[in-house]
């Protein structure tokens, strides 16, 4: 048996890089090494391990209400909805609806999208599509939201999304909404926050619409969409103020509103 006690530090660092459990009794024997670089070594690892173990906490908690419905109610299919561009004054609203297996292993580390840096976000959309039993998008246009107004869009972009689904769901969890369905849901509360399901749909929606905006830019670069995603940032209001507003503005939003009834009224 090789003896560690003699490795170099460069050796120690490689070891623990190869060490996946706290438990390990090379850790202990590596404990007693006096040297500083080895002690600093493991105390990165160990750090390590107690990020590790939050995080898969965190991922349990996100399970809370999949798993009752899974192992106690004998429900199947569950599908996580949500929705990503309510708030914009460009662009549509896009909804997402995601059915995520069972063993959720590969989900570890998936948050509600607003808590993701743009990569993360990226990343884990490809994880969820590459794993999920089925997914989903919807997409509602700046004109559907005029029309019926962007909460009733909203809805039925994501009963839409259900629709789509490639395998039907016998239960849905909703953040913060109800649609009409005649399969059985419940709205959660700050759902893509304690569902990993809807959390899932949130990356898969933002991820999605945030391609559309970028295109969206290249089309009508007067507004900063690459930047703001159609939200009334500075940049955005200003471009609205030089160059009035785009095919794809919300005309029911203000201030683009008080602009197509300034324009009508001349």
């Amino acid at each position: 048996m090789t003896d560690i006690s003699k490795f170099t530090v460069a050796q120690v660092k490689s070891l623990l890089s190869q060490i996946s459990s706290p438990d390990d009794d090379r850790l202990l024997i590596l404990a007693k090494d006096p040297r500083k670089g080895v002690q600093m070594a493991l105390k990165a690892k160990e750090k390590a391990f107690i990020r590790e173990k939050a995080k898969i906490e965190a991922h349990q908690a996100k399970l809370v209400y999949e798993n009752d419905l899974w192992q106690n109610q004998s429900f199947k299919y569950i599908a996580g909805i949500d929705e990503v561009g309510r708030g914009p004054l460009a662009g549509p609203v896009v909804t997402a609806a995601v059915i995520l297996p069972q063993d959720c292993a590969a989900f570890i580390g998936i948050n509600d999208s607003k808590q993701l840096s743009h990569q993360q976000r990226v990343s884990y959309a490809e994880i969820i599509k590459e794993n999920a039993l089925a997914y989903s998008i919807a997409i509602g246009s700046a004109q559907l939201i005029d029309q019926v107004n962007i909460y009733q869009a909203t809805r039925q972009m994501m009963v839409k999304a259900v629709a789509n689904l490639a395998i039907q769901p016998d239960y849905l969890l909703l953040d913060a909404m109800q649609i009409e369905s005649s399969i059985p849901q419940r709205s959660i509360i700050k759902g893509d926050q304690k569902s990993l399901s809807i959390a899932a749909a949130s990356i898969i929606a933002k991820v999605y619409r945030d391609q559309i905006m970028d295109q969206y830019a290249l089309e009508f670069p007067y507004y900063d969409f690459q930047h703001n995603k159609g939200y009334g940032t500075q940049n955005h209001l200003a471009g609205l103020n030089e160059f009035g507003y785009s095919p794809i503005h919300r005309r029911s939003f203000e201030p683009v509103k008080s602009m197509v009834k300034k324009l009508n009224n001349t």
